[in-house]
């Protein structure tokens, strides 16, 4: 099967968040299964190609005051992958993928709908897949375009589109007048398509017109089908039900393992537990506090900083959490708010709080490794990948019960053993401190809690099962575009 994923950002070439972390490793899951996987995204000033080749010098995108030319370059091949780039420089060449500190770039629509269409055009050149792939709202216009502008193409005929949600949050809403601007007719301006109130929602689009929609966890692939957690829009997704399913996130071992991470100071493995005091030692180094109290449970927290990821439980809490036996250590950076929320903490209680304010993935990795704990309190997530990463380090989690985070951590009981983390229900800052409690109770026991570890460290969440997945959407996919056309 010829499979073309397009979205706006990818490891190693360009990340802001997990998309990039799912959108580099599943294609190679998928070539590795056997299937034709390609790659298209934006050559942003950050993408680093010093081996590309120039394939298309000149694709035309026409718009309705000018038409842009833009060229498609081929990077070298990863793990049987093509990786393709859209090169468009006034549109790309730029310091951040999506906006500044401040705002979106306000020509995002513009950016994102000249990504889309080359994409389009490049694949008619370069090989028209059996699926397009397409994640997020950056290229959601791709299966709004394939089923409108280029609906009597008869070199895209028999072409399916998968779509997958990744955030149903950033959804991409625009002015409607930019319709004619994009050249996408006028009637997509309703209800039954892309309007939301009163503007232009590219994501809807997508959830609209294509073939079968995919998201990153069983459980968000059902909560976002609520009014709680759709974001407005629950209705046409319940609307999509019979095309709506939810595939968990796989991860990548290679680079995630305390078995083989290039970035901890001593590797360790289920049978050599004691090996990560050390890990433990240096990262409290790395945040000062080395001279801090190394028996105390550390809890480890790598995000941005957001109420959606629970930001404002733990300022709830903050000041009684500080009164526990515990270390908090914390690397992530966004609202300011809860950047100074974790420097006031650190001034107060230096000893039991330290934070860095950036995103280091050398000290992401030290953190998985060293700490005792990770919390991950998040009012929603969709799928959620610190905790998998977390169960492998036997960093034991705490989360909350939401989206991917319920369904890959089962609560521990202390009687049987069993169970990977702890979890609490209530959106509530008591509920997130007594979760915590209980946690620190059941570390001072070494010997179950080395148990709950390994329970941990025994879990697979690699991308193959979840590759396999994917495939059998694709097969779905054709088999009901076969049958159509019959």
């Amino acid at each position: 099967m010829r499979i073309t994923f397009a979205a706006s950002e990818c490891v190693p070439f360009s990340k802001t968040g997990g998309l990039a972390d799912v959108v580099g490793a599943l294609p190679k899951a998928l070539a590795s299964l056997g299937h034709d996987v390609s790659v298209f995204l934006p050559r942003y000033k950050q993408t680093k190609l010093p081996q590309a080749n120039t394939v298309l010098s000149s694709v035309t995108i026409p718009f309705a005051d000018q038409y842009r030319f833009c060229s498609v370059l081929e990077a070298p091949w990863q793990g049987g992958v093509k990786y393709y780039f859209i090169d468009y420089p006034p549109y790309f060449d730029r310091d951040a993928l999506y906006g500044t500190s401040v705002a979106d770039y306000p020509d995002n629509a513009e950016r994102f709908a000249l990504y889309s269409r080359a994409v389009i055009e490049a694949s008619k050149v370069l090989g028209v897949p059996d699926i397009f792939h397409c994640h997020d709202w950056q290229s959601a216009l791709i299966p709004v375009f394939l089923r409108t502008v280029y609906a009597a193409d008869p070199a895209l005929r028999t072409v399916s589109t998968v779509f997958t949600i990744h955030n149903i949050g950033y959804q991409g809403l625009f002015p409607p007048e930019i319709l004619s601007l994009l050249q996408l007719p006028e009637e997509l301006f309703s209800v039954e398509q892309m309007e939301f109130y009163g503007k232009l929602n590219f994501l809807k689009g997508a959830l609209v017109f294509s073939d079968y929609i995919t998201t990153v966890s069983k459980k968000y692939s059902q909560e976002i089908q609520t009014p709680e957690y759709g974001f407005g829009l629950d209705g046409v997704l319940r609307d999509r039900a019979n095309t709506v399913t939810g595939i968990l996130n796989g991860v990548d071992y290679n680079e995630w393992s305390p078995e083989n991470d290039k970035f901890i100071i001593t590797r360790y493995t289920p049978e050599l537990l004691d090996a990560k005091a050390g890990c433990k030692k240096d990262m409290l180094t790395e945040f000062g506090i080395g001279n801090g109290d190394a028996k105390l449970p550390t809890i480890g927290i790598v995000s941005r900083f957001a109420a959606q990821k629970g930001f404002d439980l733990i300022a709830e809490v903050a000041d009684k959490l500080a009164r526990e036996p515990i270390v908090v250590v914390v690397l992530g950076s966004g609202d300011k708010e809860y950047e100074e929320l974790f420097r006031r903490l650190q001034t107060e209680f230096p000893k039991k709080f330290a934070v860095k304010v950036a995103y280091d993935n050398a000290i992401a990795h030290k953190i998985e490794a060293g700490a005792d704990m990770f919390l991950m309190p998040s009012r929603y997530e969709p799928c959620g990948l610190n905790q998998i990463y977390s169960l492998k380090y036997g960093t034991v989690p705490i989360v909350r019960a939401t989206g991917g985070l319920d369904d890959t951590i089962e609560p521990y009981d202390p009687y049987t053993g069993q169970g990977t983390g702890f979890k609490f229900v209530e959106y509530t800052g008591e509920a997130l401190l007594q979760t915590v409690k209980a946690a620190l109770t059941a570390f001072k026991n070494k010997t179950a809690w080395q148990k709950l570890m390994r329970n941990g460290m025994a879990k697979d969440f690699s991308w193959n099962s979840s590759a396999r997945e994917y495939v059998r959407v694709f097969d779905k996919v054709r088999q009901a575009k076969a049958s159509a056309a019959a």
